[in-house]
Parts: C-alpha cells; structure tokens; sequence
C-alpha cells in the first residue's frame, strides 16, 4: 500500500505522449509495489488522446505535470526537477513493474550506500509475446562503460538512481530526439559502476509503432553522443580508445548507408569525424 509521506523515499517519473491505451497499466504496476514511501509523478508531453481523463481518474494518488509537446527528455527531465525523493526511479508508460521492484532496489542501497545507479533484469514482451534477449543485450554489472558504447546496455525502466548523480553528470539531453538514454548512461557509466539484479523485476513491452527504439538511423544519434563523451574530457586513456573505435566504426556504417541513398556530402561528413577523433585519441 502507498504511504504518504512529506519528503518521499523515491521519485517515480513516468513520461508520457498519448498512450492512453497503456498508461494505466503502466501507473497500476506503481500503486500495486509492495513498497510505499514513493511519490508517482506523471508528466504528460502534451497528449491529446485520452490520457488527461484516465490521469484524472486516480486522484491523489500521484501528481500530473502537464506541458506541451517536448519529446521524451524534456518529460523526464521536468519530473527530474520537480521531485522530492532522494532516489529517482522511471517507467515508460509502455512497461511493467512487478510489486517488488522498488522494495528490492531501495533495499540495494541502504546495503550499499556508495552505489550511484542500480537496475534490475527484465522481461521482454514483443507484441504480445515473450522472447528471451539476444547474446548482444546481455547486462552486466560493474564499470560497464566498454560494454555500452555498442548499443544500450541499461533500460529507463529497471533503473534507480540516486538524485544528487543528475548535478554532477547533467539531466538527459534534450537535443537528441533518440537515444538519449544512452548518452546518459555513457555520462555515468565512465564514471561510476551501474549495478544489476540478475532478477527481472520489470516488463518491457515492444513492437508497437510508436516506440522510439524501432525509429530508423539511430546511429546517427549514438554517433551524437559518442562525439559529445570523447570531448568531455572526463573519459580515461583506455575509456577515450575504445569510444572512438566505437565512434570510428557507426560512422563508417552509417556513411555507408549515405551513399547507398545518395547523400554524399553528409557520407563525407561522417568520414572526416571519424578520422578527426581517430587522430585525437592517438595524441593523448
């Protein structure tokens, strides 16, 4: 049962941009937790189907944010700044969260007081039905930067995190229209170790049409984030080689795609960055 509480434990943010045909699901998995000291923070990114009068039907039951169409950063990012919790947990509103899911996570950090950020396995659904995770997507816990910059490695939904890492690491970046968890969890992965359950504590539902991981050229947006890491300076010797062997073989892939659709100059563009970040790692 919820526990209303002035300064909440967790901050539960879930984004959300008309999926009224989910959402409920999604904030039902919440108020079903075995663990109550939380606040539910709902942020709609400007929804015009029916996700203002489900919302409305839960009462004081979690807290709405309303605001125009910004994209999926923005959402979360507002839920960031206005919550109280000294943990942070997000669930897209297209996912599950079994009952256990908070208890299991806030009882990993009272244990573990130095740990930053912590997610848990998950289940996942495509269109209705169950497959197992190819061998590429397999986690990891630890000091997992190396093992994530090929694609993501840590899902919004299974994560918990601590508050105080957005002011040292940033919130995410409301520039990149995808893939803007992982270039949040790089920030944090060259930094700190991300922490696993092996248990799977949520549902991640896929194969609808709007889900913004099916969007195409996404490597496009990964090559963003890899550009922004490599010139932040807060990577080491080894951390730097690997990001812009990473950076040096999407760019290759995705030129090449380029010239298949015959977009040369933009081909070119992605040729002359990886061999300008080649020639960066080398001379350090």
């Amino acid at each position: 049962m919820k526990k209303i509480s002035k300064l909440p434990l967790v901050s539960v943010i879930i984004p959300t941009y008309n999926r009224g045909w989910v959402l409920a699901e999604a904030v039902e998995s919440v108020l079903a937790q075995d663990f109550g000291d939380y606040e539910l923070i709902v942020v709609d990114d400007g929804s015009t189907d029916n996700s203002q009068e489900i919302l409305a039907s839960y009462h004081q039951d979690l807290i709405v944010l309303r605001q125009s169409n910004q994209g999926v950063s923005a959402a979360r990012n507002r839920g960031i700044a206005e919550s109280s919790g000294q943990l942070v947990a997000f669930l897209d509103s297209d996912d599950l969260w079994l009952p256990q899911k908070l208890s299991h996570q806030v009882e990993f950090f009272k244990a573990n007081p130095d740990a930053v950020i912590h997610q848990t396995e998950e289940i996942w659904i495509r269109n209705g039905v169950r497959v197992n995770p190819k061998k590429r997507h397999h986690k990891f816990s630890g000091m997992i930067f190396e093992r994530s910059l090929a694609l993501c490695l840590v899902s919004p939904s299974a994560v918990m995190i601590r508050k105080t890492v957005f002011e040292s690491v940033g919130l995410f970046d409301q520039r990149l229209p995808a893939c803007e968890d992982y270039d949040l969890w790089l920030r944090i992965s060259c930094r700190y170790p991300v922490y696993l359950q092996d248990s799977p504590l949520i549902i991640k539902r896929g194969g609808h049409p709007d889900q913004l991981s099916r969007a195409s050229g996404l490597d496009k947006y990964r090559i963003q984030a890899l550009k922004k890491i490599i010139e932040s300076g807060e990577l080491s010797k080894s951390q730097l080689r690997s990001a812009v062997e990473t950076l040096k073989e999407k760019c290759s892939i995705y030129a090449g795609g380029c010239r298949k659709r015959g977009k040369e100059r933009e081909a070119d563009y992605y040729e002359h960055l990886a061999e300008k970040y080649k020639i960066t790692a080398h001379s350090r």
